[in-house]
Parts: C-alpha cells; sequence; structure tokens
C-alpha cells in the first residue's frame, strides 16, 4: 500500500468518525455530551481539512494517485 492510499483511507477513516461524532451529538440529550461531541466533531473537521490539503498535495506531486 502506498503512502498516498494510506492517507487516503485515513482521511475516509475520519470522515465516518466525524459523521458519527455529529450523530452522536444530535442524538443525547445529555447536554455536556451533546457539547462534548460537537467539539469533538469540530476538531475532526480541522484534521479532515489539513489532510484533505495533504492529499491534493500527493496528487500534485504524483499524477498517477489521483482518483484513488
Amino acid at each position: 500500500m502506498t503512502v498516498a492510499s494510506q492517507v487516503k483511507t485515513t482521511l475516509a477513516s475520519l470522515k465516518s468518525a466525524q459523521a458519527n461524532l455529529e450523530t452522536f451529538a444530535l442524538s443525547t440529550e445529555n447536554q455536556e455530551a451533546k457539547q462534548l461531541f460537537e467539539n469533538a466533531a469540530k476538531t475532526t473537521q480541522q484534521v479532515v481539512d489539513q489532510l484533505h490539503s495533504r492529499v491534493q498535495e500527493l496528487e500534485q506531486q504524483e499524477p498517477q494517485y489521483k482518483g484513488f
């Protein structure tokens, strides 16, 4: 497995985790837990954004990895 494919797999996993955190925040009545999930989702989204930028850099440097 190449570095590019590993980074893309990690990005997909993080997006899934971020979506799960948002779902948990919406489904709980506990305000403290809701805030915790919302904060974790925001932090995860920031990491997703940064990793997405890295994927774009990798694809630009190594065009053969584009779209994988």
